[in-house]
C-alpha cells in the first residue's frame, strides 16, 4: 500500500495549513475583528498578536436537516419517559434559543469563535491594502550579508548530506560499466555449453570441454556478484556554498519639532505615527538604519529616548533640520546605495522668514534623493506659513505627501492615506 509521508517544515506547528486556510475562508470576519482590536490598543503594542472572536453565525456551515411536518419515527436511547402513541409538545423558541441575558435551567447557546493571530499574521492583515510608493530596491553601500545557496554535488561530505538519488545512480552506472563485460563473456561461455551438451555421442574430447566451459562460467558468475552495490567512490554530497546577498536597506528619518508649542500630547501623537510607519518599512526592508533629529531654533542627531523623552525646548526654526537630514545624508547614505525615507512631525509653527528657505531646501537638494516624504501636521487649528510651503512642494513632487492630524484617533487613517495602494 502506497503512504504519503509529509515532511514540509511547519515551524513544530502542524496545523500551519489548516490556518491558513481558515484565514482565507473567514478574511472578512477576522479583517472586522483585526481592526476592531486596532481602536482597543496603542500604536505601540502594535506589533503583537491578537486574541480575536469571531461571530458564531460567521462559522455556521450548511447542514441538511427535516423540515417541519411529516410523520416521523425515532428511536431514542435512554428513554424512560414517554411511550408509543404520547405527543410531545414542540418547545418556545425562547427556550431553544437561550442566552437571553436570564437565569434558565433549560436552552442552550454558542460562544463566538476565539482564534488566536499571530505577530506576522496580525501585521499581513493590518497593512495588506498598503504600499510603499515608488519602492526601488536599491544595492547595499556596505558588505553585503552572506547567504547560503546549493551548488551542485561533491564527492565529499558529511553523512547528513548525502545526495541518495546521485549516489544510486552512480553507483549502477559503475555496476553496469564493471559488469557488461563479464555478463557479455557469460553469455557466450552458456551459449558453448549449451551446444556442447547437444552432441552425440558423448567424447572424452566432449567431456572436457564441457568441464572446462562450467569452471568458466562459475568464475565468471562470482565475479559478477563481487561486485558491490555500492562503493564509497559512488557517494555524492550535496554542496552547499555561502555567497554575498545583496539586500535591500532603507534609513528612516524622523524628525520633530520640539518647540514650546509641541506639547506632550502632540509629541505623543507623534510618537506614534514614527512607530507606524517604521513597523511598515520593517515589511519591506531586510535593515532599516533610523536616525532621529529634533529640532527647536537649531536641530541636533539624538539617540531614540532624547527623541522621544528629552525635555529640551525653545522656539522653531525648521530649516536647521532640513539642513541637518541632507548632511547627513551626503555623509553617511549616498542615494545611489539607500532607500531614504523622512517623516516628519510639526505643529506647523516656523519663523515667517525661515519657511522660503525651507522651501529651497527641499526643491533643490532634498527631494531628488529621497523615495518617500511624509509630513503630518499636528493642529486642530488653522494652518499656517509652514503648510503652504509644503503644498508647493506636494503639488510638484508626487513622493511628497502631507496630512493633518487632530487627535490620536485620527492617526491610523491618516496613515492609510498617506500609504493607501495606488490603482492602476
Amino acid at each position: 500500500m502506497t503512504q504519503f509521508i509529509d515532511r514540509r517544515q511547519n515551524m513544530g506547528k502542524k496545523s500551519t495549513v489548516n490556518r491558513q486556510r481558515f484565514i482565507r475562508r473567514y478574511k472578512n470576519q477576522i479583517k472586522r475583528a483585526v481592526s476592531d482590536a486596532i481602536g482597543k490598543r496603542s500604536i505601540t503594542d502594535i506589533d503583537k498578536g491578537e486574541r480575536i472572536s469571531i461571530p458564531a453565525k460567521d462559522t455556521s456551515e450548511p447542514q441538511f436537516h427535516q423540515g417541519s411536518g411529516g410523520k416521523i419515527e425515532r428511536v431514542l436511547p435512554g428513554n424512560d419517559v414517554f411511550v408509543s402513541g404520547d405527543h410531545i409538545s414542540r418547545p418556545s423558541q425562547k427556550e431553544m434559543a437561550g442566552g437571553d441575558g436570564e437565569a434558565s435551567n433549560a436552552g442552550s447557546g454558542e460562544d463566538d469563535f476565539v482564534f488566536q493571530l499571530s505577530r506576522e499574521e496580525f501585521l499581513e492583515l493590518y497593512f495588506e491594502d498598503l504600499e510603499l510608493p515608488d519602492l526601488v530596491k536599491k544595492e547595499l553601500a556596505r558588505i553585503p550579508t552572506l547567504r547560503t545557496v546549493r551548488a551542485g554535488v561533491t564527492t565529499t561530505g558529511v553523512p547528513t548530506n548525502i545526495n541518495v538519488l546521485r549516489s544510486m545512480r552512480q553507483a549502477t552506472g559503475r555496476r553496469i560499466s564493471l559488469a557488461t563485460p563479464h555478463k557479455r563473456q557469460l553469455k557466450e561461455q552458456e551459449a558453448a555449453l549449451l551446444t556442447c551438451l547437444a552432441k552425440e555421442p558423448k567424447t572424452k574430447e566432449n567431456n572436457d570441454a564441457i568441464l572446462a566451459l562450467q569452471e568458466e562460467i562459475l568464475r565468471l558468475k562470482k565475479k559478477i556478484e563481487k561486485i558491490p552495490f555500492i562503493d564509497t567512490i559512488d557517494l555524492r554530497y550535496n554542496n552547499r556554498v555561502r555567497i554575498p546577498s545583496p539586500s535591500t536597506q532603507a534609513v528612516m528619518f524622523c524628525i520633530m519639532d520640539v518647540s514650546g508649542s509641541m506639547d506632550e500630547p502632540k509629541k505623543d501623537i507623534a510618537k506614534r505615527f514614527f512607530i507606524l510607519l517604521y513597523l511598515f518599512l520593517t515589511k519591506n526592508y531586510a535593515k532599516i538604519d533610523l536616525v532621529f533629529i529634533r529640532h527647536h531654533t537649531s536641530a541636533k542627531e539624538v539617540s531614540e529616548t532624547d527623541f522621544f523623552y528629552s525635555r529640551e525646548t525653545g522656539g522653531t526654526v525648521v530649516s536647521s533640520a532640513l539642513e541637518l537630514l541632507y548632511q547627513i545624508i551626503e555623509q553617511r547614505y549616498p542615494a545611489d546605495a539607500w532607500n531614504i525615507y523622512v517623516a516628519q512631525a510639526s505643529d506647523g509653527d516656523n519663523w515667517n522668514a525661515d519657511s522660503p528657505y525651507c522651501l529651497d531646501l527641499l526643491q533643490e537638494k532634498i527631494m531628488p534623493l529621497l523615495q518617500y516624504f511624509a509630513y503630518i501636521e499636528i493642529m486642530p487649528r488653522h494652518h499656517q506659513s509652514l503648510w503652504e510651503v509644503y503644498q508647493l512642494i506636494h503639488q510638484k513632487y508626487p513622493n511628497f505627501a502631507m496630512e493633518n492630524i487632530d487627535t490620536v484617533v485620527d492617526i491610523y487613517p491618516v496613515f492609510r492615506e498617506l500609504f493607501k495602494r495606488k490603482t492602476a
